[in-house]
Formats: structure tokens, sequence, C-alpha cells
């Protein structure tokens, strides 16, 4: 499989593979330390492996990474406390409306906050199917042999997870609607308006705002529009953005500081969820667009 077969020339070769296994394991799981967790578990097992063994060390590879990924969404099927935070996707922030082929790129490799939340609905095996297959061309023969199940079953996993993440995929000028709507939300803060931000959010809207001290969540129209108002308070600035392909803003201080990012998801054009973040070293590592003038 390599010269010689030293660990050097094996560490060589997994190096090479590295970035291409995180890539499929980031699509699996939304984050992205889950990912480099999975492909060191990965390389772990590589280098207990007799490598002799293997007749394609990117084939093996991706069936290793596959299966710990599964592992990983099983367990969180089963782990209902499990921290939102520990699996918040690393977020890409763009000017809407302004994107520029650089911008377009870290979107592309970025997963995406309505994608993520299908994802979520699929089985452990829908979700590899559909990743593997429609995402990196990986066939439904290796991808059996990774699930355990047949080749045709393999389809058929994948086939039903492309119509549940088709039905989420949404048309341009929808894309425009939902955008209305956050900039509904956004005037209706602004003007101190409680029942317009009521009746621009699902009653059971979720409301996740990351601060310093951790993770909040919140249920509910009425309970998330009072702290949205009081927090508004002291806004200045906001600039229409695009968080992982959805619409939302960044919020500035009278002191010239970014107060934090939103990012919301709209269904049927209303908030179903909010996510909100004013963690300092979250936001730092952002690269977030100048203060409009």
């Amino acid at each position: 499989m390599t010269e010689s077969g030293t660990p050097e020339a094996l560490a060589g070769a997994f190096e090479q593979q590295r970035e291409r296994l995180v890539a499929v394991a980031h699509r699996m799981l939304g984050s992205r330390a889950d990912a480099e967790d999975a492909v060191q578990e990965a390389w772990i097992r590589l280098a207990r492996q007799d490598q002799a063994s293997i007749d394609n060390l990117a084939g093996w590879l991706t069936t290793v990474v596959g299966r710990v990924c599964l592992d990983v969404l099983r367990s969180r099927k089963t782990r209902a406390e499990q921290s939102y935070e520990d699996r918040l996707p690393e977020l890409v922030v763009a000017v809407d409306g302004a994107l520029s082929p650089e911008d377009d790129a870290m979107l592309a490799e970025s997963v995406g906050l309505a994608l993520l939340v299908v994802l979520e609905t699929l089985t452990p095996t829908e979700r590899l199917a559909f990743v593997l297959h429609d995402m990196f061309a990986v066939s439904f023969a290796e991808i059996g042999e990774i699930i355990g199940r047949s080749t045709d079953a393999s389809k058929m996993l994948a086939s039903r997870a492309r119509r549940k993440v088709r039905a989420a995929s949404l048309p341009p000028e929808e894309r425009g609607r939902q955008r209305a709507v956050v900039d509904a939300f956004l005037a209706a803060a602004r003007d101190g308006d409680f029942e317009a931000l009521v009746r621009l959010m699902d009653p059971q809207v979720t409301w996740r705002t990351l601060h310093p001290q951790g993770l909040l969540t919140t249920v509910g129209a009425a309970e998330v529009a009072g702290p949205v108002l009081r927090g508004m308070k002291a806004m200045t600035t906001a600039l229409p953005v695009m968080v992982n392909g959805e619409p939302g803003f960044v919020a500035w201080g009278a002191n010239g500081k970014v107060l934090g990012v939103a990012a919301c998801t709209v269904v049927d054009g209303r908030i179903v969820e909010l996510l909100t973040v004013s963690d300092r070293k979250r936001l730092d590592a952002m690269g977030l667009p100048a203060r409009p003038d």
C-alpha cells in the first residue's frame, strides 16, 4: 500500500486523505469539532491495522469514518440531554446580496442551518446514505457495507432522505420572502412592537442564544418577544447578512462594537428558529463585515 510500509509513509498517505475525510464527517455530523474527532479515530484504527490487508486506503478510511459517524449519530438519538452548543455549526456570515466568490466558497463549505435542521430529522442510516452518495459520490454498494445493508436497501435510504431534503429546498423567490420576514422582525424590534414580533414568529419558536456564560434556550413567541425587545434597546446599527445561507443580521451598539449575530429559520412566513451569538470569542472568529457608515 505504501512504500516499505513505514509509519512515516502511512502517516503521509493518511494526511493526503485527511481534508476529504473531514469534509465527509463534517457533512455527516454538522460540527467540525466532531468531524475532526471522527477522523482522528480513523487514524487510530489505521495505525492498528495490518497495512497488507488494505487494498484501497481511500475506501477503507471512508468506511471507517462512516461507521464512526454512524455511531455518533446513533448515540445522539439516545442522548436527548446533549447540549445543542456541542453541535453548533460553524457560522459563515456574508453581507446579503453582496456575495463574493470567496463568500460563495465559504458558504458551500458550511453546513446551512436549515439543512442541518432537515438532516436532524433523518435516521442515522438515511443521513449517512444521503451524505455519502449525493455529496461525495460513494457507491451504494460501499454504503451498504458500511451500514450492513444491501445495495438496494442503501438506495432506498438515500431516496427517502433525498425527498426530505428536496422538500426543504427553496427557490430564490422564497428566499426573498424569508428576508422580508426577517426585515419585518427587525423593524418591529426597533419600534418596540411586541404584538408584531409575536405575529412574525411561530407560536412554538425556539430561540437559542449563545453568550459568554453558555447557551440559553427559550421556547414560545411571547416568551421570546420580551427579551428580544429588551436586547434591541442597546442596538444602534444593524446590517442584513446571510448566516450559513439563512437570513439574519449583525447588530452594533453605540460604542461601535458588535453586539451579536442573529440567524433566522423561516417556514411559511414565520420564524420557527432564532439563533443569536453574543459570545465575544465566537464573534471575533467569524470575520464579520465592517459596520455600515
